[in-house]
C-alpha cells in the first residue's frame, strides 16, 4: 500500500494558480501532482528531500 498523503488547504494567487495549472496540462499533470513534483524537485536541489525511513527501504 502506498504511503498516506498529508491534505492541507493552499492559498494561490488567481495569476499564479492559471501559470501552474497551464504548466501541469503541458506535463499531463493534475495541478496537486506538479505542485508536489515541483517541491520534491526544489527539495532534492537543496539537499532537504528526507531520506526514505528504514521501515520500508525499498519505498523511493
Amino acid at each position: 500500500m502506498g504511503k498516506e498523503k498529508k491534505a492541507f488547504a493552499l492559498r494561490l494567487d488567481p495569476d499564479v494558480h492559471r501559470a501552474i495549472e497551464q504548466w501541469a496540462s503541458d506535463e499531463f499533470r493534475s495541478v496537486n501532482g506538479h505542485i508536489e513534483f515541483l517541491l520534491r524537485e526544489a527539495l532534492s536541489k537543496a539537499g532537504r528531500l528526507p531520506k526514505p525511513s528504514a521501515k520500508n527501504p525499498d519505498q523511493p
